[in-house]
């Protein structure tokens, strides 16, 4: 007979961050960098890929300490987006795996053996610079068909992984076709798959990253995307933050509905009940779970 004074297993992962929402910004962009830290994300992505010019890579490599120390200022996150390339790759990492540096961002990961490649590289950087090991962590961006189809050994492939989100305006270019919700549902939800089975953070959402105007639009998606089970999402506009971080926060009636379920289920296990109604509907323990889940998000003990 189960013992329900336990609840069942609540995948909410505490050694994991709390990413509702990751910003970039251009790493090369003084302008943007020195403001960015006042946007309220959780986290910020310094990018040295697709947002900074070839001709003006060096000089974002060289400010990467300074812009280190001020995004980080308010207490979040500080990624770094490398290229993947292996020469400049080198150069990125070398200039990233730093102290005061949380992630690294590894975009169009498409095998477990680069992941392994990139994560013994940063693992001597550790080492040379007295970095406790193991404190940068990964953030792989699935962006090919290829990707897709090794995700489970991607999500697997390294300790440091974190989160795994899929780069929907590459994948869908890759696929010759458009950032549409039909054609992003399901390798959406096979990212999700894959990261919850690796205790990894399911970042993203069914949509196209680049909308960020319609903010009704972008809330419903955010929503959903939440109900679906991710956990938070990236960004590219300030605009989309607050979003973000509403979006993928318990509301004031989940978290009264988990409260309610919680209390009940402590007064059902006094009665010898496995299982028991609240409001009408009958709570068994994936409902319970849930509810952890829920006063977990919104930190409630």
């Amino acid at each position: 007979m189960k013992d329900f004074s336990i609840p069942a297993r609540i995948d909410v992962m505490t050694d994991s961050p709390r990413w509702r929402s990751l910003l970039f910004v251009p790493a090369h962009s003084r302008k943007y960098v020195a403001s960015v830290h006042e946007r309220g994300a959780d986290g910020v992505i310094l990018d040295l890929e697709d947002s900074v010019p070839i001709d003006q890579k060096i000089d974002a490599r060289r400010e990467l300490p300074d812009s280190i120390v001020s995004v980080g200022r308010q207490g979040g996150s500080v990624l770094v987006r490398v290229n993947h390339d292996l020469c400049t790759l080198a150069a990125d990492l070398n200039a990233s795996i730093i102290p005061g540096v949380d992630a690294i961002v590894l975009p169009k990961v498409e095998s477990k053996d680069w992941v392994a490649e990139v994560a013994d590289a940063v693992t001597r950087l550790e080492k040379a610079r007295g970095i406790p090991h193991g404190t940068v962590r990964f953030l792989a961006q699935i962006e090919s068909p290829r990707g897709l189809q090794r995700l489970p050994e991607i999500a697997s492939s390294d300790a440091r992984m974190a989160a795994l989100a899929l780069g929907p305006e590459d994948f869908c270019a890759a696929v010759g076709g458009s950032p549409e919700f039909d054609l992003l549902l399901a390798p959406n939800l096979q990212v999700l798959f894959a990261a919850r089975a690796a205790g990894l953070l399911p970042l993203g959402f069914v949509g196209s990253i680049g909308e960020f105007q319609d903010s009704q639009k972008l809330r419903q998606t955010s929503v959903h995307a939440r109900r679906l089970g991710f956990a938070g999402a990236l960004a590219i506009h300030p605009a989309q933050v607050t979003i973000f971080n509403e979006a993928f926060s318990p509301s004031a009636d989940e978290i009264e509905w988990a409260l309610k379920i919680v209390d009940a289920q402590q007064d059902a296990f006094k009665s010898g009940l496995g299982a028991f109604a609240v409001d009408g509907k009958m709570v068994d323990p994936p409902v319970i779970q849930r509810a952890h889940q829920v006063l977990a998000l919104a930190g409630k003990p």
